[in-house]
């Protein structure tokens, strides 16, 4: 769930922060082995698979769906916006309703509850939620085929790789959430540990701390606090989260939800994706339409940073070609084994999360088009 870093109130208008909310996590089991590696082994999908005999949206009429989702109205969820104001869910034969669950809701109690179908959140988040919970969370979509959060440095810190990294301070949100999976990641990949860097939990003040010299580093959203002080005039560095060693965010939903409404919970998704789709070809649309949603985008400085935040996000949904078809969604959505497994492998190396449970039951491909 997300957390705002204020720097003021035009200029920092918040997006993906999702990792904040640890209310549904419990330690982990440090003594458990990696899971294998799925690569070796065939795919088994969770839930229906796809036939050739796709549902109309005649058959989905008055199917009722509700996505979580995880923070307060704001420009990161311009896709479900979209998806929802220019009709790609009733033409789907859904009615659609977004819960976003403000600041304090847990970023997976609704959907166990039964009160939700699917919630936008991370896929580490919720490989250890089911591992640590038993909960049967599955994926059926990743929407940022790179991951969004990284390290950030002034670059007058003379910070430029993982590497330099070597005691620092650095400055994390909390020791939960995507932001603290991705420092891990980013100090394995270095070879370094936890003790070779100084670590502060600043809450969601990066930017401010960054600016007053308190850390060296801080771990925050590519996509929002670093573009964030590139727009205040700050020189700046930034360590992504390495290739494939990570989950990104996407859409949650159950097993036993999958397997009884698969073919709305597919339709949800495709739909979804044409709003992803557009937002990638249009951004400065996608603010417009988000200004209904969203507050603040009525002034010119809310709609310029959103704009600033959504044209940094695009890269991160991957690859459009550009002379596909106007109602090809290419690879959008895809789902990655092997950042999946890294990801497992990751929750179990640092006692986050483990168990025996296959790295290809955390995710399906079945509901994607």
């Amino acid at each position: 769930m997300t957390r705002l870093p204020l720097l003021v109130a035009a200029a920092a208008l918040p997006l993906a922060t999702l990792a904040a909310c640890a209310a549904d996590q419990s330690p982990g089991d440090p003594e458990a082995e990696p899971t294998p590696d799925p690569t070796t082994e065939e795919h088994e999908t969770t839930g229906d698979e796809p036939t050739d005999d796709a549902p109309s949206a005649d058959d989905l009429e008055h199917s009722s769906l509700t996505i979580g989702l995880t923070y307060v109205e704001d420009i990161q969820f311009a896709p479900f916006y979209v998806a929802l104001e220019r009709g790609y869910y009733e033409e789907a034969g859904l009615d659609v309703t977004l819960e976003h669950h403000g600041w304090d809701g847990g970023l997976f109690t609704s959907l166990i509850a039964g009160q939700e179908d699917l919630v936008y959140a991370g896929g580490a988040e919720a490989a250890e939620q089911r591992l640590n919970s038993a909960e049967p969370l599955v994926s059926v979509a990743t929407f940022y085929q790179e991951h969004p959060v990284g390290l950030i440095a002034l670059a007058e810190s003379g910070i430029a790789s993982a590497e330099d990294l070597q005691g620092a301070t650095i400055g994390v949100p909390g020791r939960y959430g995507e932001t603290w999976f991705g420092l891990l990641a980013i100090l394995d990949d270095a070879g370094l540990s936890e003790d070779d860097v100084t670590i502060e939990e600043i809450g969601f003040t990066q930017q401010a701390d960054l600016m007053a010299g308190n850390v060296d580093a801080a771990m925050g959203y590519l996509n929002n606090d670093a573009v964030r002080l590139e727009d205040n005039g700050y020189e700046i560095a930034t360590i992504s989260v390495p290739a494939e060693s990570l989950v990104g965010v996407g859409l949650i939903t159950l097993e036993e939800t999958l397997t009884e409404q698969g073919d709305a919970v597919a339709a949800a998704v495709e739909a979804t994706l044409r709003g992803v789709r557009d937002v990638i070809e249009d951004p400065e649309a996608a603010v417009e339409i988000s200004a209904g949603y969203v507050p603040d985008l009525d002034r010119e400085d809310g709609r310029t940073a959103a704009l600033s935040a959504l044209e940094a996000t695009v890269p991160l949904f991957g690859e459009m070609d550009p002379a596909a078809d106007p109602g090809d969604l290419g690879a959008l959505g895809r789902q990655d084994p092997h950042a999946w497994q890294a990801t497992l492998n990751l929750l179990a190396e640092h006692g986050i999360a483990s168990g025996d449970l296959p790295a290809e039951q955390l995710w399906t491909d079945s509901a994607l088009p």
